[in-house]
């Protein structure tokens, strides 16, 4: 029985000393070969990453070849938990030692704050993102319309249209972008937010009403636009798909201003007689697509409408909602209320 337990502590210390030399020259020896070079590759912490999310990536995208040793090498200096979120370029070629001193500094690229407004059309997005040096305005609307690989790993966008750009699926927030990020890093932000915001709960109710996420997009841009607060906005949700059932035209002042870029509360003769599948007076039921960017306020009163016995409705340049029952009462209301 001691010459078994001699053994076994002698394999023990053997085990020890092999796992601390590995530990040691994992740590801080560097691979001789093209040691010399200064190509680096970029590597991206996202928040609320720990230590060991850390380690299985660069292991995995090939930075390091032990991840245990990483995870040992970043307890024993305790800056397991000070890895910052950021990105990073980092040589090819050094030790864990080296990485880990680097994503524990403020080496961490610049990172924008972007700010996109419930209700901002994907023109003034582009418009916006030029103005912060975050992207050109022409290639960043020139990505909306080209369908990439990508799209396929949302759901929000799969019941998008061909033919249909992304305009509503931008979904209004701030965000981080790092300095050098793609339009396409940009674009699975806001739409990743977009597909979390719209959760299972809500995706169930869509479909009991035989609607989808791009018809309740669209309808939720025109709320965006024509009203402000939830109460107001279930309401009209609730006179829109009343109208859309019966098959009564939207009427919705919004749509047209989004044909001619104005901002009119009441559109004139000469712009509801235009030819265009967005003009609601023309043309019943949904346009082609949303009108904007709504935000979760609008896209909720979209998805639960609140019944009441109006058909119509207006708002006052004070931004008043008032509600008619019939269209008589409506055009008094446009008299009153719209001089």
């Amino acid at each position: 029985m001691r010459k078994i337990l001699r053994i076994f502590s002698i394999l023990v210390l053997l085990a020890a000393v092999f796992i601390l030399g590995s530990y040691l020259f994992y740590s801080s020896a560097i691979n001789k070969e093209n040691s010399q070079s200064f190509e680096t590759r970029k590597f991206i912490i996202q928040n609320g990453e720990s230590s060991e999310d850390i380690s299985k990536r660069l292991r995995e995208e090939g930075f390091i070849q032990n991840s245990f040793i990483f995870n040992m090498y970043a307890w024993q200096t305790k800056k397991d938990d000070k890895l910052r979120a950021g990105e990073y370029d980092i040589p090819k070629n050094i030790s864990i030692k080296d990485i880990i001193g680097i994503l524990s500094s403020m080496r961490a690229l610049e990172q924008n704050k972007i700010t996109i407004i419930e209700g901002w059309e994907n023109t003034e997005i582009a418009q916006y993102l030029e103005d912060k040096g975050v992207s050109k305005k022409n290639d960043f609307l020139d990505a909306l319309k080209k369908r990439s690989f990508w799209w396929d790993d949302y759901e929000v966008l799969w019941d998008l249209p061909k033919g249909v750009d992304l305009e509503g699926y931008l979904f209004p927030d701030t965000y981080l972008v790092f300095k050098n990020a793609s339009i396409d890093d940009i674009l699975k932000k806001m739409i990743s937010n977009l597909d979390k915001k719209i959760d299972a709960q809500m995706r169930r109710d869509i479909k009991e009403q035989n609607m989808n996420i791009h018809k309740i997009l669209t309808l939720a841009s025109i709320i965006e636009k024509e009203v402000v607060g939830g109460e107001d906005r279930a309401i009209v949700s609730g006179i829109f798909h009343k109208r859309l059932k019966e098959g009564i035209g939207l009427q919705a002042d919004s749509t047209i201003n989004y044909i001619t870029g104005k901002s009119k509360a009441r559109s004139s003769l000469d712009d509801i007689s235009l030819d265009n599948p967005y003009n609601t007076y023309k043309y019943r039921g949904l346009p082609p697509g949303p009108i904007n960017n709504p935000g979760l306020s609008a896209i909720r009163a979209a998805v639960y409408p609140k019944d009441s016995s109006y058909y119509y409705f207006l708002t006052t340049p004070q931004g008043a909602v008032i509600y008619s029952k019939n269209f008589e009462e409506h055009v008094a209301a446009k008299k009153k209320f719209l001089k």
